[in-house]
């Protein structure tokens, strides 16, 4: 889809092109009939001026940002979300919040709802693919609406991202278990399809390498993101395995291991005297489990702050500037999940 230029709203109005620039830029100087079929001209072809531009041509109304997630049952997202409309709303703006539920489909009609809302720019933790249908968001480039990712994408895709260092904080991770003296571990992993979940298996195998050990093919399960996703890779994987059991599990998320603590428990075995498990995410249900859970903690609220500070930095921007990357600082959060072997 081809950009629409302001020569082309010139043309559909019949003025010249300085007359559109003098509409957009709120002179007095057009005349009223002229103006609205400018106007008319810039709806009809969904032509997009910078957004210091686009507020002027437009009465006054409050302003917003969208906030498009991937599960509205994660509790993950709850201080994202809030450091986002905090920030917001000291710029002067509202954070309308929708799901995309993992799915492509929706991810492209809650961006196509919240253009027609006129929202100044919009903050996306994408829905992946093996092969990502990215044209929605290259439309929103078209069309001069900024975006901010919470994960990166397959590809070149351009894009300003704001992570973690998802890579070293599974490391780091790792590196823990193997200290404390655990010598199997296996790693209950996310989607196959998640950049986090590729970059976080990527740390682990790194950790035990440089330890002398491997996760061998049987102690990687593919488990998922969701707590029943926990459950059941814990009762395929466990039941029945006696002395051949791992003796620590990483998982990809809080949610997949708190479904794993509960699979365990009904399969007679202790944590962590049996199984040592640890998360990542440390959502707010972690610390408050019957065994606290141990895990890496995601800065949520500072990455709905940074998101919602460098949207708007960008929709503020005169001109298209380079995509931008900010990566967080993660914490291990040790808690009584994990115990040392002897």
């Amino acid at each position: 889809m081809s950009r629409v230029t302001i020569r082309e709203v010139a043309a559909r109005a019949g003025v010249s092109i300085g007359t559109v620039s003098a509409v957009i830029n709120g002179k007095s100087t057009v005349k009223d009939a002229t103006r609205s079929r400018v106007k008319a001209a810039i709806d009809s072809l969904e032509y997009r001026p910078v957004e210091a531009a686009r507020r002027r041509l437009q009465t006054p109304r409050e302003k917003s940002i969208g906030f498009i997630i991937k599960e509205l049952h994660n509790p993950y997202y709850a201080d994202i979300i809030v450091g986002a409309q905090q920030t917001a709303e000291v710029h002067g703006f509202r954070v309308i919040c929708m799901s995309s539920e993992q799915r492509f489909e929706y991810e492209k009609e809650a961006i196509q709802t919240l253009a027609s809302k006129d929202v100044e720019g919009i903050i996306i933790n994408p829905a992946l693919g093996d092969d990502p249908d990215v044209s929605h968001l290259e439309d929103l480039r078209e069309r001069n609406i900024p975006f901010v990712l919470l994960e990166g994408m397959r590809g070149d895709f351009p894009a300003s991202i704001v992570d973690v260092d998802n890579e070293a904080a599974a490391h780091g991770l790792t590196r823990y278990l193997v200290e404390i003296g655990h010598r199997r571990i296996a790693h209950f992993a996310g989607p196959r399809v998640s950049m986090h979940a590729g970059e976080r298996l990527d740390g682990i195998r790194r950790a035990l390498a440089e330890s002398g050990l491997v996760l061998r093919a049987e102690d990687l399960v593919h488990a998922g993101a969701a707590l029943e996703d926990g459950y059941r890779a814990g009762i395929e994987r466990f039941a029945g395995r006696g002395p051949e059991r791992p003796t620590a599990v990483t998982c990809f998320n809080d949610l997949i291991a708190v479904g794993l603590l509960r699979a365990l428990h009904e399969l007679g075995l202790r944590v962590p005297e049996d199984v040592s498990v640890t998360g990542f995410d440390d959502i707010n249900v972690a610390r408050y489990l019957t065994v606290p859970l141990t895990t890496m903690r995601m800065p949520r609220n500072e990455m709905g702050r940074q998101s919602a500070e460098l949207l708007i930095r960008r929709m503020r921007q005169p001109i298209t500037v380079p995509p931008e990357r900010i990566t967080l600082e993660t914490d291990l959060v040790v808690r009584a999940s994990t115990r040392r072997l002897a």
